[in-house]
């Protein structure tokens, strides 16, 4: 019988921790499809912060490291600067990346880092129990906001893709989601494609994927989806923020 379907070999084949409807289980399966496809697997490393992806350490095949809260893209400096030829992941949350690690994203972006940063919006804190994060959605309801986020006291969400794409170190920028099939496809090819720039030394790369967190919105995984579409595709659109991965930016 001819397979028309396999799970990546850069996937391993164990259980997740992740709650059920959960989308990053296809987030996984994309990173590590891209892995192969480019076969890089044996020569990549991962670099695992806190948050629902702390544990993305057992799920890759490739090699992790694990690192403090926020401080991913520094790790992820650090190793790609001491191990050139290698390529260098990192895979965060919107807790981690837009919030305690503001800082080390922005820099390592300004700096134009030969880095891929993948990053899991899903608007939400979601391993620690569903709090406010810098992403969720004026008027969303969460933990430590139950009348709903109010931006004339605590402002408004940030745009990752639309804030990072105004620095000139940034090779390639794409938000992408994986509610359907159809966008499944694009973010896969997304994700190829920033970890093809890292390779080509394009520069620091960066694709923000739209994500769910059915447990802490309190919905079932298929409403998940609908409110994803119906309100964060809206206010954090989905394509290209800059692609300069024809030209470059590094030397």
């Amino acid at each position: 019988m001819a397979v028309v379907y396999d799970r990546p070999h850069a996937l391993l084949d164990v259980p997740t921790h992740y709650c059920p409807g959960c989308t990053h289980g296809i987030i996984h399966k994309l990173v590590a499809q891209a892995l192969d496809d480019l076969g890089v697997e044996g020569k990549s490393i991962g670099v695992a912060p806190v948050g629902c992806s702390v544990m993305a350490y057992n799920y890759f095949g490739c090699d992790m490291v694990e690192a403090p809260h926020g401080r991913a893209p520094a790790v992820a400096t650090g190793l790609k600067r001491a191990r050139p030829e290698n390529v260098v992941f990192t895979y965060q949350g919107d807790g981690d990346l837009a919030a305690i690690g503001t800082a080390e994203t922005v820099h390592a972006a300004t700096r134009g880092e030969n880095i891929t940063v993948i990053f899991v919006n899903n608007a939400i804190y979601g391993m620690t129990g569903g709090q406010m994060a810098p992403t969720t959605l004026p008027g969303q309801v969460t933990q430590t906001t139950p009348y709903g986020r109010d931006v004339n006291q605590i402002g408004f969400p940030i745009r990752v893709c639309e804030m990072l794409s105004t620095l000139s170190g940034v090779a390639y920028a794409e938000r992408v989601t994986v509610d359907s099939v159809p966008n499944i496809r694009k973010a896969g090819a997304a994700i190829k494609k920033a970890f093809t720039a890292q390779i080509e030394n394009k520069g620091f790369s960066i694709i923000e994927v739209l994500s769910t967190c059915p447990t802490n919105w309190g919905l079932t995984p298929s409403e998940a989806l609908g409110w994803l579409r119906e309100n964060m595709i809206p206010y954090y659109p989905l394509g290209v923020y800059v692609d300069r991965t024809e030209k470059g930016v590094r030397p």
